[in-house]
C-alpha cells in the first residue's frame, strides 16, 4: 500500500486496496463452501453498499447491520438483512416493521421480553413479520440470555406472537481472541451450549432453522462449532492491527488504512501525524495493548504514543531514519470498523492503480 500515500490530494484519507478486499472475500467465501457454511457479513466494517454487493457476489446469504439506519440502506444490496443488535425503543421496531413491509426479509436479535413485544407491536401494527433470533449469551456477557433455558423462554413468547416469526438462534463469541489452534476448547463448550438450547426448543416443538454467529478471529474455526449454520465477519474484509497482532492475518492482508502527513517534527525523537482521535480512534489493540494506537507501515520501528483530536504523536527514536515534515505515511489502525465511521469517504485503489472515490454510505447510521 506504500505507493497509494502520494496519490490522495488530501490528509487524513482512507485508502482501500480492491484486490485484497476481493482477496479476503473470497477465501472466507471459499472456506464457507467447504464447510457448508452461510456468510451473512456484518457490514459494519464497511458501510459501503459497493464492497456488501461484491460479498452478496460471492456467495453471501443476506447481510448483517448493526443498528436500523445500516440496514434502511443495506437493503439496496439484499433483501435479506439481519439487524444484530437489541431493537427495544418503538422508534426503531417501527423503522423495522416498516422495512420489513416493503417486502424484505428483515431478522432481529433479541434478548429480552420487552424487546420481543416491542417488535411484535410495530410489526403487527403495519401489518408485516418480523423474523427473531433469540440472542444466547455463549461467554462474551454483553448481550443474551444467561442459559439455554433462559433462551426457550424468549423463544417461547416469540412463538406465541401473530406477527413475528421465530427463526433461530443468535450468539457472538467475542471473548475468543486465543491463537486459532487454541480455540478448540472453547468452541466446543459453545457448541455444546447451542446444542442444549437446540435440544430443549425441540422437546418445546420450537425449531432453531438459523443458528447464526462467527466473528472475524473465529471465522476460519466456524466448522468447530457444528450447531451454527452462519457466520457474521466484519473485519476480515478489511483486517486490521487487532487481527494482525492476534496472528490472524498478516499486513499483506490489511485491505485498508490511513494516509496521513507528518506535520511537525519539533520535539526530539517524535514527530506529529495529521491523524488523532477524529481519524483512529481511542481504541487500543486486543491483545497488545502497550503496542500504540496503529502501525505505521513504512517505519515499523515506530510507535503512535498519543492522540489528541487531531494530532497523532508518534515515537521514532527506534527508527533507522527520521519521517521528514510534509512526508506521506500509510497507518493501519488497530480497529478498523470506527475508523471508516469517521470518513465521509474513501478512496477505492483499483487493479490497474487508480484511485477512485467511493462513498461510506452508512457512515453516521448510528440509530
Amino acid at each position: 500500500m506504500r505507493e497509494q500515500v502520494q496519490e490522495v490530494e488530501a490528509t487524513p484519507a482512507l485508502v482501500i486496496d480492491l484486490s485484497k478486499v476481493e482477496r479476503n472475500i473470497a477465501q472466507l467465501a471459499e472456506y464457507a463452501r467447504e464447510y457448508g457454511i452461510d456468510v451473512r457479513p456484518h457490514t459494519k466494517t464497511h458501510k459501503s453498499l459497493k464492497l456488501a454487493m461484491r460479498q452478496i457476489r460471492a456467495g453471501a446469504v443476506g447481510l448483517t447491520a448493526a443498528k436500523v439506519g445500516e440496514a434502511e440502506v443495506m437493503s439496496a444490496a439484499s433483501r435479506d438483512l439481519l439487524v444484530a443488535f437489541p431493537a427495544v425503543d418503538a422508534y426503531r421496531c417501527r423503522r423495522l416493521a416498516e422495512l420489513a413491509r416493503t417486502g424484505a426479509t428483515i431478522r432481529v436479535a433479541a434478548d429480552s421480553v420487552e424487546g420481543i413485544d416491542a417488535l411484535a407491536a410495530a410489526a403487527r401494527s403495519a401489518g408485516a413479520m418480523i423474523g427473531v433470533l433469540v440472542d444466547l449469551d455463549v461467554g462474551f456477557h454483553r448481550t443474551g440470555a444467561p442459559s439455554a433455558a433462559a433462551s426457550l423462554e424468549l423463544a417461547q413468547h416469540v412463538a406465541r406472537s401473530t406477527s413475528l416469526r421465530l427463526d433461530g438462534i443468535f450468539f457472538y463469541p467475542g471473548h475468543v481472541w486465543s491463537p486459532a489452534d487454541q480455540q478448540v476448547a472453547e468452541l466446543t463448550r459453545i457448541d455444546a451450549l447451542l446444542g442444549e438450547a437446540i435440544e430443549l426448543w425441540q422437546r418445546s416443538g420450537l425449531q432453531a432453522r438459523i443458528v447464526s454467529g462467527g466473528s472475524t478471529p473465529t471465522a476460519y474455526q466456524s466448522h468447530l462449532v457444528t450447531a451454527q449454520t452462519e457466520i457474521r465477519p466484519g473485519t476480515y474484509i478489511f483486517n486490521d492491527m487487532n487481527t494482525v497482532r492476534a496472528g490472524f492475518r498478516s499486513l499483506d492482508d490489511c485491505a485498508a488504512g490511513l494516509v496521513c502527513t507528518v506535520v511537525s517534527a519539533s520535539i526530539p525523537g517524535k514527530v506529529v501525524i495529521d491523524a488523532g482521535t477524529k481519524t483512529l480512534t481511542s481504541d487500543r489493540n486486543v491483545t497488545a495493548p502497550d503496542s500504540g494506537h496503529g502501525h505505521v507501515i513504512e517505519y515499523p520501528e515506530a510507535k503512535i504514543v498519543r492522540l489528541s483530536e487531531e494530532h497523532g504523536e508518534v515515537d521514532v527514536s527506534g527508527c533507522t531514519r527520521r519521517p521528514r515534515i510534509g512526508e506521506r505515511v500509510m497507518v493501519i489502525p488497530n480497529h478498523i470498523c470506527p475508523c471508516v465511521n469517521l470518513q465521509d469517504s474513501a478512496w477505492l485503489r483499483q487493479s490497474d492503480g487508480s484511485l477512485t472515490a467511493m462513498g461510506v454510505d452508512a457512515r453516521g447510521r448510528l440509530s
